[in-house]
């Protein structure tokens, strides 16, 4: 890996850290290199004015507020970005499937003459969609009501055609395969509920805020799946244990 790179990516490291110490011998793991030339590196870019903090044996910290310029780009990153970009130009909504292939475009013009082949002839490709279902909710608009921290009011109807009249504090829009979902806070039910948008028969976007920060509202929402995540791993342990024990017992029976 030339210097250049290297430096570059020490700097990627500690910003991705996110304000917890990277100590040296992690960053030489990652790099492939020596904690020697690490410890190199890192003084060369506090004497070059990058505000890093901290010192052998603790670790290292990028301060808040440090940029480079954005697009420095290794191979690997681009054929991440665009292969993100291929991904939502298929199966976002249109503006952001519009925006995706803006991103594509923009990255091909202000990258280096000799990384433009991973942009336009990348390595990996995203697969087509087909059936996506058609929206029956504005995307655009519900993702600046997230962002905005505003309710809205569904008239929904779910996979058993029963209908319900919901006023729902938004989280997220998720993107999948076959279906985009909206992730609410739901008054009625007084708990997270999700919403497959093509589900959605009306929408009210409403002036009125939910007396929750976004950012707070979405930290609940990824507490709650965490604890379903680990209820569900400790039912499939559970029915593993058994399986086994069964398994064994029907072994001895056999045996004897």
């Amino acid at each position: 890996m030339r210097r250049a790179d290297r430096l570059f990516q020490i700097i990627q490291i500690l910003r991705r850290s996110d304000r917890r110490p990277a100590t040296a011998e992690a960053i030489a793991r990652e790099l492939e290199t020596s904690k020697r030339t690490v410890y190199r590196d890192i003084a060369d870019l506090i004497g070059q004015r990058v505000p890093i903090r901290g010192e052998a044996g603790t670790g290292y910290v990028l301060e808040r507020g440090y940029d480079m310029p954005p697009l420095m780009l290794t191979p690997d990153e681009i054929e991440a970005a665009v292969l993100g970009a291929q991904w939502v130009a298929g199966r976002g909504d249109p503006v952001l499937a519009r925006a995706a292939e803006d991103l594509i475009s923009k990255i091909a013009a202000t990258v280096p003459e000799r990384l433009r082949p991973y942009v336009m002839e990348p390595a990996s490709r995203a697969p087509p969609t087909w059936n996506m279902p058609t929206d029956r909710l504005d995307l655009a608009r519900a993702r600046a009501q997230i962002h905005a921290g505003r309710k809205l009011v569904l008239d929904y109807c779910d996979e058993r055609e029963q209908r319900s009249h919901r006023k729902v504090w938004p989280v997220a829009i998720g993107y999948f395969e076959a279906a985009r979902v909206l992730v609410a806070w739901c008054e009625l039910r007084q708990a997270f509920r999700v919403f497959r948008t093509d589900r959605i028969e009306a929408a009210e976007f409403l002036d009125e805020c939910y007396p929750e920060r976004p950012a707070a509202l979405r930290l609940k929402w990824r507490r709650v799946l965490a604890a379903n995540r680990e209820a569900t791993m400790a039912k499939r342990k559970t029915a593993s244990d058994s399986g086994k024990r069964r398994a064994e017992m029907a072994r001895k029976g056999a045996a004897s």
